[in-house]
């Protein structure tokens, strides 16, 4: 059974897939930086100069009262529209990059598929009955 599964676990698929995961992973704290750090304060900016992880609306009195949706939560149920504006954002972004990077790799597959490859060089048994054919046409 542990022969199995370290057949299973070391197979290039699952290999793959980890590498894939790890690097997705990555990918999603660098699109996490640049849509909390760089893009949502310039949008803030200008739809006036707040952080829109602070729209909230408290569910309850004490909520409502907050002045942030750290607060809020803890003061109540809250629904914090704000950070999910944020999430949407970072799925547009995440999912624009990966369209892009799709449609690159379908384009470099196509240009593979269209050239096709070289015809190869006769074998010498092939050149062998080629002069054989000649020769025999030759003498006819």
């Amino acid at each position: 059974m542990l022969q199995e599964f370290k057949k299973f676990a070391l197979r290039g698929n699952v290999v793959d897939l980890a590498i894939g995961v790890i690097i997705g992973v990555a990918f999603g704290k660098i699109v996490d930086s640049l849509v909390n750090d760089i893009i949502m304060p310039i949008i803030g900016r200008i739809f006036g100069a707040l952080d829109f992880t602070n729209y909230f609306i408290g569910l309850t009195p004490a909520a409502s009262q907050a002045p942030t949706y750290d607060a809020a939560k803890k003061a109540g149920a809250t629904l914090g529209y704000g950070s999910f504006i944020t999430v949407t954002v970072n799925f547009i972004i995440i999912a624009w990059v990966l369209f892009l990077v799709i449609k690159a790799m379908n384009r470099l597959l196509r240009a593979e598929q269209a050239a096709p490859p070289p015809p190869a060089p006769p074998t010498k048994d092939q050149e062998l009955l080629t002069e054989i054919r000649d020769l025999l046409k030759a003498r006819a």
